[in-house]
């Protein structure tokens, strides 16, 4: 029998023992079934963290580990990436796989870096989704013990008296407190010089030697020195009074310039286009963990509040966020030298 002749006769058999079926159809029914889609999450899930160990994101994210483990029902652990002001680790998870299974624990910080920091190898809007804000709080506005300022409108009517005379320091240039001490020059219309430091250790320690006049630092960061007298509390950066006892009955900013707020905050992101499902699993394993008295108290010690937002709001958050900063860092023209 001819090749074709022999070729069509097997297909007509073949079509015949499944009742006049195609071969195409023959081949669907007998074809492995596809594979479904796998629920989330399918192995540990790792958040990244842009800072060294120990720092103030290592305290509030990993008492949150254990709870969003058990929600999760997978590993849940931190990693550790800094280096280049937080960009180095930011860059990792806005350029991971948006699966939901590498994370990016951070703060305030990513939204001032996308005006500050010049050709960063990401876009913040585009690269990055906020999963939710986790806390946030006050910095508060200090002098030293023997400062001749007991209020802060001592401190503007000092400056405008004497433009740049006045100095104040910060733990380094493009940081979230010297960000919030720009933002009260430019309400209150002072020129105060700013002396940053290579972190917060030293410019407490100028600052309670007197060489500075004032610093703007993290609640939990300066509290030590308040609670034992080298420090003067004269201001809390948030919008309402603190409810932390021991800056309860410091006045905000804004009872002296309406509208100021200048708060620190953490909160979980993702890569950009990780699925709506996912951030909101997500979510919901953080609210899980965040939300027991034991983790309040840790934040309470640190002078923070929980401040739980979903995807969609913390994304907004975020949108606001950068814009506001931006308008910070390019009217009083900060830079990182």
């Amino acid at each position: 029998m001819p090749a074709d002749n022999a070729r069509r006769q097997v297909l007509i058999r073949l079509g015949s023992g499944l009742g006049g079926a195609s071969p195409l159809a023959w081949a669907a029914v007998h074809s492995p079934p596809a594979r479904a889609v796998e629920p989330y999450p399918t192995w540990a899930v790792r958040i990244v963290v842009p800072f060294a160990p120990g720092g103030g994101t290592d305290v509030i994210g990993r008492a949150l580990l254990e709870g969003m483990q058990q929600a999760l029902g997978q590993p849940v652990f931190m990693e550790n990436k800094p280096g280049g002001g937080t960009v180095i680790g930011t860059d990792l998870v806005a350029k991971a796989a948006a699966d939901g299974h590498t994370l990016l624990m951070t703060t305030l910080a990513v939204v001032i870096n996308a005006s500050l920091v010049p050709r960063l190898p990401y876009s913040t809007e585009r690269d990055l989704k906020g999963i939710s804000l986790i806390c946030r709080g006050p910095n508060v506005v200090v002098t030293h013990a023997k400062s001749p300022f007991k209020t802060l409108a001592d401190v503007i009517s000092a400056a405008r008296s004497s433009p740049g005379k006045l100095s104040y320091a910060s733990s380094g240039n493009g940081s979230a407190v010297h960000l919030a001490a720009e933002l009260f020059k430019s309400m209150a219309g002072v020129d105060i010089t700013h002396v940053p430091y290579r972190g917060a250790g030293p410019a407490y320690t100028d600052l309670m030697g007197g060489q500075v006049d004032l610093l703007f630092g993290t609640a939990g960061g300066v509290a030590k020195f308040v609670e034992a007298g080298k420090m003067r509390a004269l201001a809390v950066t948030s919008a309402q009074r603190s409810t932390t006892p021991l800056y309860q009955s410091v006045p905000t900013v804004a009872e002296t310039l309406p509208g100021y707020e200048a708060e620190v905050w953490y909160a979980l992101l993702a890569p950009a286009a990780t699925p709506e499902a996912t951030l909101n699993r997500v979510y919901e394993a953080l609210q899980k963990a965040a939300q027991t008295p034991a983790y309040g108290a840790k934040l309470a010690k640190e002078g923070l509040r929980l401040a739980m937002a979903p995807p969609a709001q913390t994304q907004r958050f975020l949108e606001a966020d950068i814009a506001r900063w931006r308008k910070v860092v390019v009217e009083g023209k900060v830079t990182l030298d």
